[in-house]
């Protein structure tokens, strides 16, 4: 039987270009051969799937992408979309593909948020001991317009890597992203948790760079990271990624109190 529970199912397009955008540029995904990823829990129809298969082949044209959904009719609805080098499978978190090979990449985008926190573990888990031995495990979450996201990048080791997204146009304060952060961390925006400690530099050094928002909202977000940096938070973003509204650190500086790998 698969593994887990139906999510609502809700979805659109364009919904997770940015966690699909980073991917793209991910090493686990450049290095990979041929490259095998999955789209877990893609939702009530194949729009996002097929938009993950479509980016990362502009990229690498031998990728494969197999979309796995818990609701049989979710699968029968989305098998009319399948084409070479994309398909459909029912499963779950045992992640079932063909000739029970490894995934390099699994995303898994608004899945966990029906879960509690301390299920999120043994999920990771699960899931990262499918990975291929360079392979990455993708969780976060996206608002419904893909404008603000993030995600926890996980490999079979634990997770490494926390990640923002956000659309700088527009942008009032980072911290909205506090409404999409990953089932291990929304929960954790409080006082004295790490996560709150890094919500709470990036609004206040956006506050304090305000006077760069006459130059545009990228360099006002530039000068927020530079900022956090100088802070002593160890940004990993690259600075060509910086500009699309990313900030990537390590996920021992945002981790739980008491989380345990």
């Amino acid at each position: 039987m698969p593994e887990g529970r139906v999510t609502r199912g809700t979805t659109g397009t364009n919904r997770l270009r940015r966690v699909d955008r980073w991917l793209a540029a991910h090493p686990a995904f450049l290095r990979a051969e041929a490259p095998l990823v999955v789209d877990l829990g893609y939702g009530a129809a194949p729009w996002t799937a097929a938009e993950l298969f479509d980016r990362l082949r502009r990229v690498r044209p031998d990728t494969r992408v197999v979309g796995i959904e818990i609701d049989p009719e979710r699968v029968a609805a989305a098998e009319p979309h399948a084409r070479p080098g994309l398909e459909f499978r029912l499963g779950g978190f045992e992640l079932p593909l063909p000739d029970a090979r490894s995934p390099d990449i699994v995303r898994a985008l608004n899945v966990l948020r029906q879960y509690e926190e301390h299920e999120v573990p043994a999920i990771w888990h699960r899931m990262a001991g499918r990975l291929s031995p360079a392979g990455l495990l993708v969780d976060g979450t996206s608002n419904e317009v893909g404008r603000v996201a993030s995600w926890v990048g996980v490999t079979a080791a634990g997770p490494e890597t926390f990640t923002v997204s956000l659309r700088l146009a527009g942008l009032e304060r980072p911290s909205v992203v506090a409404e999409r952060l990953p089932k291990a961390l929304i929960h954790r925006n409080v006082p004295g948790e790490r996560i709150h400690a890094l919500l709470a530099d990036l609004d206040r050094f956006w506050l304090h760079s305000a006077g760069y928002a006459e130059f545009g909202p990228v360099q006002h977000w530039q000068e927020t990271v530079a900022r956090l940096a100088a802070a002593g938070w160890s940004v990993l973003t690259p600075p060509r990624r910086v500009r699309l509204g990313e900030l990537t650190v390590p996920w021992t500086e945002v981790e739980p109190q008491g989380f345990a790998w």
